[in-house]
């Protein structure tokens, strides 16, 4: 079988660049085109040297259809405002589409919902591997402890994050609740400040951190009288997220449509 033809959308930032060059370091897949906005200085260049690799004779892009024609599977670490598209064009070249971005609102969720229907797609809040298995950890320790533990959910990321909690704080939020067999929004408590009174028995709480260029550390603390149980993943670079997108695109070749997560690629 030939190398599984992938694409990356917005292949020129922090994150695409690191793709690209995880898709052609990988055993199986071939780097197959990648996209930037129209008017880009990126568009035209060659993809291969903006990967930091050498000189591959693709050219960057600026045409999603094309991109998603003429790619087996694409990747996906933009922005929400794109999902909708993306996953349309996804669904009519029945092109896997691997989703790393977060953020998505009910309209974007249906969005992909629909896409599903004809193609598969496979996205997770965080797309490392160890985050994956401690987001499963997470929920079966949560089922075997009763609320005598409270839930602590500390992360941290850069400076220049703008959402917060992180999608991946998130969920490992769901994961504790569904643990416990609650919903997360009946429980969470995401801020405190000034006298807030006793912690609530139940209650998954939540603290953000932000400062220098910190990929993501993420923190699950389950604490009763007497004892303290610490879960933590602490991400070294962004490489570790490329590694399971790639892993992802190619664990979805011949499968059927449907939405899939990173716990399904990890479960073979």
């Amino acid at each position: 079988m030939s190398g599984l033809k992938v694409g990356i959308v917005g292949c020129a930032g922090r994150m695409g660049r690191m793709l690209a060059a995880e898709v052609a370091a990988t055993e199986g897949c071939a780097l197959a085109g990648g996209i930037e906005a129209p008017g880009h200085e990126a568009v035209g260049a060659d993809l291969g040297r903006l990967a930091g690799l050498d000189a591959l004779g693709i050219a960057v892009g600026d045409d999603a259809p094309t991109l998603f024609a003429d790619c087996e599977a694409v990747i996906d670490f933009t922005t929400p405002a794109l999902v909708a598209e993306n996953s349309r064009l996804a669904a009519q070249g029945k092109t896997i589409y691997v989703l790393g971005t977060t953020g998505l609102d009910a309209a974007q969720d249906k969005a992909l919902e629909l896409a599903a229907r004809h193609t598969a797609i496979i996205r997770a809040p965080n797309m490392s591997l160890g985050v994956n298995v401690l987001i499963d950890l997470v929920e079966r320790l949560a089922g075997q402890l009763d609320d005598a533990f409270d839930i602590e959910i500390v992360e941290m990321h850069h400076r220049h994050k703008v959402d917060a909690p992180s999608g991946t704080a998130l969920a490992l939020g769901e994961a504790a609740a569904r643990g416990r067999g609650v919903a997360l929004d009946e429980v969470a408590q995401h801020a405190r400040q000034g006298h807030t009174g006793a912690r609530r028995r139940g209650d998954i709480g939540f603290a953000v951190l932000r400062g220098g260029d910190v990929p993501g550390d993420h923190t699950v603390v389950f604490a009763a009288d007497g004892e303290r149980i610490e879960l933590t993943h602490r991400a070294g670079g962004r490489h570790i997220f490329a590694r399971g997108a790639v892993k992802a695109a190619l664990w979805g070749r011949g499968r059927p449509p449907g939405i899939y997560s990173l716990r399904d690629v990890l479960a073979g």
